[in-house]
């Protein structure tokens, strides 16, 4: 059962367990998440033959400046490890969407640009997406649920990303 407590109660210490509003709470926010996860990644699979990951990775790289991001810096936006980007980049590059280049200010760092070809292929995914979002998020709240929906998902966001070093967050991995 998930917990509210911060870090893990120690040897003596009881769990503080969810209530029953707060366990159907979080089993709403799971299933929720998990659908629209699958439902998102699929339209984007049918549609645009990409996982809804590589369609995250290009719009990033498509809002960079010069259409171009260090790979430490892409893995930190997309909230994945190192090795998974350097993964799905490796799969970018294979399909002529993105290509890689060694980062001038820095001989060890790596820069991810998003081709023509890249940038086109998000110009035909956007429109179908947006709408796949639309339909099963967006559509389905007042403007008030979607404010709030923001509010406590930026709290959470916050929550989870300690600024202080040492941090054991995805892309620091």
């Amino acid at each position: 059962m998930a917990t509210k407590h911060e870090g893990a109660p120690g040897p003596s210490e009881e769990p503080r367990w969810l209530s029953d509003e707060e366990q159907q709470i979080w089993r709403a926010y799971l299933h929720a998440t998990m659908l629209l996860d699958d439902h998102l990644d699929r339209q984007l699979q049918r549609d645009a033959k990409l996982p809804h990951l590589y369609y995250a990775l290009l719009v990033q790289l498509a809002e960079a400046p010069r259409r171009r991001m260090r790979m430490t810096e892409l893995a930190k936006q997309a909230k994945i490890t190192r090795s998974r980007l350097s993964h799905a980049v490796a799969r970018l590059e294979k399909n002529g969407w993105v290509r890689r280049e060694d980062c001038r200010s820095d001989k060890r760092g790596q820069n991810a640009i998003l081709t023509d070809e890249g940038a086109e292929v998000l110009a035909q995914a956007a429109p179908g997406h947006v709408t796949a979002v639309r339909q099963a998020l967006f559509d389905r709240l007042t403007p008030e649920q979607q404010k709030s929906l923001g509010e406590i998902m930026k709290i959470v966001a916050e929550g989870l990303q300690p600024c202080e070093a040492g941090a054991d967050l995805p892309w620091l991995r």
